[in-house]
């Protein structure tokens, strides 16, 4: 799945620039469609086939991404010098704000590509870094990998331990499972509608500022779930939790490639979804073992 993921993401970089945060928001758009189905997906397999043959089903599903795949194709080496340099101009000009500075940024722009086209003359071609970790040295980086790794922490908490919590106070299986497709449900419109706002000429300069609202729109969307006792409730928060999630969704990758540019973004986003995978590791199996301490020290605090 991280081999899938990380290059069809790469991908939208290269290909779209001025309507980069709807193509994001379009693709994004993909993993709630199937997030929506899912959960009843699987209860309908599980149920008809076992759990071996819906896994084996899975798997024949999931071979479709070799079809989206070899769709896939790189630019030519003109044409992607011209994407290129296209995208930083234009990116200059969206970034940051109208008038001198603006200008004064693709000059230096120009200024810069000049300077490496005189010295790749001069000095022999070196191969390309797959990692570049000098991306560290930019502050916008390391705050926005930091922010991500504390988020991240508890971003897939919910859509895991939602069903389980669900049953615990006494909802049916069936209604359970469906709490999975109301996410999966608001998350499709939330995502490709973000990325529509997050396009407009006046939202894209700002577009971090939006990006941070979505993360503490979904904390305080978490916070808020503790309240949460009554299967209408968990509908509500569903509700707000997609909405959340998907602006989460759309607007990352968007931002990364704000704070680092095009030329940087390969590695950004590679070092990026490194340390979340550490976050992800930590956060749901830590939130189950919060829920079992708090069982097995007040044994009537959860349904039995």
């Amino acid at each position: 799945m991280a081999l899938n993921f990380q290059p069809s993401l790469i991908m939208l970089g290269t290909y779209f620039d001025k309507r980069r945060p709807l193509a994001n928001g379009l693709a994004a758009a993909g993993s709630p469609v199937f997030l929506s189905a899912l959960s009843p997906l699987g209860q309908v397999l599980l149920e008809k086939f076992g759990w071996r043959g819906g896994f084996l089903i899975m798997g024949g599903l999931l071979l479709n991404c070799c079809t989206c795949g070899a769709v896939m194709r790189p630019l030519e080496a003109g044409m992607k010098r011209k994407m290129e340099r296209v995208q930083d101009k234009y990116e200059a000009k969206e970034m940051l704000p109208i008038g001198e500075r603006a200008e004064e940024a693709i000059s230096t722009i120009d200024g810069v590509k000049k300077s490496k086209k005189t010295k790749k003359k001069q000095q022999p071609r070196k191969g390309k870094k797959l990692l570049d970790f000098s991306i560290f040295s930019n502050r916008g980086f390391v705050i926005y990998s930091i922010a991500k790794f504390i988020m991240v922490l508890g971003l897939f908490v919910p859509p895991i331990l939602l069903v389980n919590y669900a049953k615990d106070i006494g909802v049916p299986d069936t209604e359970a499972a469906f709490l999975l497709s109301i996410i999966g449900f608001i998350d499709i419109f939330a995502r490709p509608s973000c990325g529509m706002l997050a396009g407009l000429k006046w939202i894209r300069p700002h577009v971090a500022y939006l990006f941070s609202f979505a993360m503490l729109f979904n904390g305080l969307t978490d916070i808020c779930s503790a309240r949460a006792n009554t299967y209408t409730a968990l509908v509500i928060f569903c509700v707000f939790f997609g909405i959340s999630y998907g602006m989460v969704g759309a607007l990352q990758f968007e931002v990364l490639m704000a704070i680092v540019g095009s030329q940087k973004f390969s590695s950004a986003i590679g070092l990026v979804l490194l340390i979340e995978a550490f976050a992800v590791l930590i956060g749901p199996p830590s939130a189950g073992m919060f829920v079992l301490e708090r069982a097995v020290g007040h044994p009537t605090a959860l349904p039995a």
